[in-house]
């Protein structure tokens, strides 16, 4: 299965790519499956079940509005978060929701959604099952979907044949592994941005991928502006005070008055990272990177690179080529999903990525970006997904910042060797792949344990 750049950084809303967008992307296509089957004016009623990990901390993740939203027939790039408040406040008030924009029912989300905490489904924890049924309560559509990480979803049908995922003209350099991906570029002498960019050119123009880029950027860079701007609480009930606002403000009067700060990029890193990921615990607009909860990561590394190490477009586009070939190998050989992996498959992911991507843009070699993006997961092996009250703030907001800082320490001692090391990508990836397997569900975003049970809410 070929993983895009565009699949891996994808627009949508917080607060999470799996428990939000990836259940919103479920319910949309099972209300269009129940549309192309021609039942859609027999429909009476719909409910919905959650499972696991999606029932453990789907109101802390917004999980019950994002399906509502999904049946109206939203999908997470489209959503306007003010217009989505608005949907779901008449659907609450009113007990009524209208499928696919076309066909009204009567549906109570807190009848109709039913939570179950202690269940789960086999293939994978992030499970829904959606029923249609008539005005005598008899089944018109069942689907079952799994939200897989990073937005992704897979119905029932596609988890038991992984097959029939593949879909798409052939690309030119398939690549399963790291060593693969190296052995590739080195044949073709190519870097493993363009391995990447030729792989995307099989679906695309060179034109639409660099302009796809463009817009990918602009959409990370836009998020970090709005989130520096934006003061207040978060939404949840933790109380967790915006941060980033007055972090810039602080920032910009010390380079006002010139004040001498051998570390203030590392306060500007800071900074952009929480900007972001503030502006995806409030819903906002958010480019998975690869997932919500860690989509602060790339495009604070991102904007440090353009900032602070002269940045250019053609850098850009390497970085985030770069950075989406090695979030691929993650997708294919281990999992994007906390639910699945812990955190270390979200910010670890997201750290590799940043990592492997900033030294690409900054000259590195093929040997040095593979290191780059080992350094970064190495580090963060074993990372836990804890979150208290299941909301993607505690500790998620600050560990963007963390993620990002280590992403460039990575980088740079990548770029200060020659490309050897002793730990391949390749067994880093198997290392989190079994680490993930092995940890006790309650630290993989069930908040059944660690910070989420230890800490007081507050």
């Amino acid at each position: 299965m070929n993983v895009s750049v565009f699949d891996l950084f994808k627009i949508g809303i917080g607060p999470s790519s799996s428990h939000t967008m990836g259940p919103m992307t479920a319910a949309a296509r099972f209300i269009r499956e129940v549309q192309e089957r021609g039942q859609l004016a027999q429909v009476a009623r719909v409910t919905v079940d959650l499972y696991g990990s999606l029932a453990l901390t789907g109101k802390g993740h917004a999980t019950d509005t994002a399906v509502t939203l999904g049946l109206a027939g939203w999908l997470p790039a489209q959503v306007d978060p003010d217009a989505a408040a608005k949907l779901i406040d008449e659907v609450r008030q009113q007990g009524k929701l209208t499928l696919a924009g076309s066909h009204a029912v009567e549906f109570r989300i807190d009848r109709d959604i039913h939570w179950h905490y202690k269940e789960s489904l086999p293939y994978h924890p992030n499970a829904l099952t959606l029923r249609a049924l008539d005005a005598q309560g008899g089944s018109l559509h069942v689907g079952t979907f799994y939200s897989v990480g990073g937005g992704f979803v897979v119905t029932e049908t596609e988890a038991q044949s992984p097959a029939a995922l593949a879909t798409g003209p052939a690309i030119p350099f398939p690549f399963a592994n790291a060593a693969e991906l190296l052995e590739v570029a080195e044949r073709e002498k190519l870097s493993i941005a363009d391995v990447m960019l030729r792989n995307e050119c099989a679906v695309r123009s060179e034109q639409e991928v660099r302009s796809g880029l463009d817009h990918i950027w602009n959409a990370m860079s836009t998020c970090i502006d709005r989130g520096l701007r934006q003061e207040g609480v978060l939404p949840g009930g933790l109380s967790v005070k915006r941060r980033a606002a007055n972090l810039r403000a602080t920032l910009e009067e010390r380079e006002r008055n010139k004040k001498a700060d051998p570390l203030i990029a590392m306060d500007w890193i800071n900074a952009w990272a929480l900007a972001v990921n503030e502006e995806n615990a409030a819903g906002g607009k958010v480019v998975t990177a690869p997932t919500n909860g860690a989509a602060g990561v790339v495009p604070a590394v991102l904007r440090y690179y353009d900032r602070f190490c002269d940045g250019t477009q053609q850098g850009r586009h390497i970085f985030l080529l770069t950075a989406g070939a090695i979030g691929s190998l993650y997708k294919r050989n281990a999992s994007l999903s906390a639910a699945e992996m812990g955190c270390q498959g979200e910010i670890g992911v997201a750290c590799s990525m940043a990592a492997g991507g900033l030294a690409a843009a900054q000259g590195g070699a093929n040997g040095q970006i593979e290191n780059a993006a080992e350094i970064g997961m190495e580090h963060n092996l074993g990372l836990t997904c804890d979150p208290i009250r299941g909301l993607v703030q505690i500790p998620c907001i600050e560990r963007n910042a963390m993620g990002a800082v280590k992403a460039i320490d990575a980088s740079r001692l990548a770029l200060m060797g020659d490309g050897t090391h002793h730990v391949t990508l390749d067994r880093v990836i198997e290392t989190m792949r079994r680490t993930g397997a092995d940890m006790h569900d309650s630290y993989k975003e069930t908040s059944l344990g660690g910070l989420a049970v230890n800490v007081p809410e507050c």
